[in-house]
């Protein structure tokens, strides 16, 4: 099994120093440009001509395993084939297969059969999600009340929201 394909952990180590130093410095230029900096990131070798510039994606998972580790936590790293089974989708969701099965026989999400296997792309995958945590985020914005709100206008709100979602999982709407 090679390196790209294994999944590995790493810990907080002795080299605490340097992973302050890396955060510190992706933190800083973050926040003089308010986000990813326009100038380019390159991993440099032993001599002024031996470097390459840093693809966003990796510069983004630098800037997110230097934080954790900074922070004192561990960081895994699991390659993930852009095509999943079932039970792999199920994972990443948090949910069961047979969940992610009738999601896919309503079509909430996209897949294609391999002889007799359901197969999904990841991208699919992580655009079902977003839609599925802005949702659950709509729902909790719903149910908020404010504090100058009466309480029977707020009930019959709620009561009105908890339909809306009872709707929605009873497959009427995916709004």
């Amino acid at each position: 099994m090679s390196a790209a394909t294994k999944q590995e952990t790493y810990l907080p180590g002795e080299d605490e120093a340097q992973v302050v130093q890396v955060h510190d410095f992706l933190k800083a230029h973050e926040d003089m440009g308010r986000g990813r900096p326009e100038s380019r990131y390159f991993l440099s070798g032993g001599t002024p001509n031996d470097r390459v510039e840093l693809p966003a994606e990796l510069y983004r998972v630098l800037r997110q395993v230097a934080e954790a580790l900074q922070a004192g936590l561990a960081v895994s790293i699991a390659p993930v084939t852009k095509t999943l089974t079932t039970q792999q989708a199920a994972d990443l969701l948090g949910v069961s297969r047979p969940t992610v099965i009738r999601l896919l026989d309503e079509k909430e999400i996209p897949f294609e059969k391999v002889g007799n296997r359901r197969r999904i792309l990841l991208r699919d995958l992580l655009d079902y999600r977003k839609k599925r945590r802005a949702a659950q985020y709509a729902a909790l914005e719903a149910t908020a009340v404010d504090d100058d709100e009466d309480i029977d206008s707020a009930l019959n709100r709620l009561r009105i929201a908890r339909r809306g979602v009872a709707k929605r999982r009873r497959g009427n709407s995916m709004e």
